[in-house]
């Protein structure tokens, strides 16, 4: 990975239906949450837009959304249509996009790990709803797991951008 400014900020994953069922920032203050939940919300949007504009595209990274302040915000889509935004710092070095979709595909694999689990939710007669994943996800004692993957996905980067210095 490239430069010394791959330092996430939070990572949101959002439905189909387009609520968050998870936004989770790293080494930030409690009184900043509240601007990672704006960002998933904003980036809605854009991703809504690029989605509409070509919807056959067969690409789940959706390239750089927007700057806001200084955070470089990034989305993916996975297949199932859950939607992943992740804000990183913003840097003055070049950030590629291989480096980004590292990180997305990391961030992908620890969603899809956790969902199957066999022991993280009771049996649902008429199967796993989004409604349900996104409830689980809210209570903080089942996804300790993905939260604990989240975090360490985000020291490996940034120890990674140290290292590639």
């Amino acid at each position: 990975m490239s430069g010394k400014g791959l330092k996430m900020r939070a990572v949101a994953y959002i439905s189909p239906q387009n609520f968050p069922m998870l936004v989770k920032s790293f080494g930030t203050k409690e009184s900043e949450e509240l601007k990672y939940h704006y960002i998933a919300h904003t980036s809605l949007d854009v991703i809504e837009e690029r989605i509409n504009a070509d919807p056959k595209a067969t690409e789940c990274f959706l390239g750089l959304l927007y700057v806001l302040e200084d955070v470089c915000v990034y989305g993916y889509i996975t297949p199932t249509r859950v939607k992943i935004v992740l804000a990183m710092d913003q840097v003055d070095d070049f950030l590629k996009d291989s480096d980004v979709i590292l990180l997305f595909k990391a961030l992908h694999t620890a969603y899809h790990d956790t969902l199957c689990n066999p022991f993280l939710h009771q049996p649902l007669s008429q199967g796993l709803r989004t409604e349900d994943i996104a409830q689980m996800m809210g209570r903080g004692d089942k996804w300790k797991g993905l939260r604990r993957r989240l975090d360490r996905i985000a020291a490996a980067a940034e120890k990674h951008a140290i290292a590639a210095q």
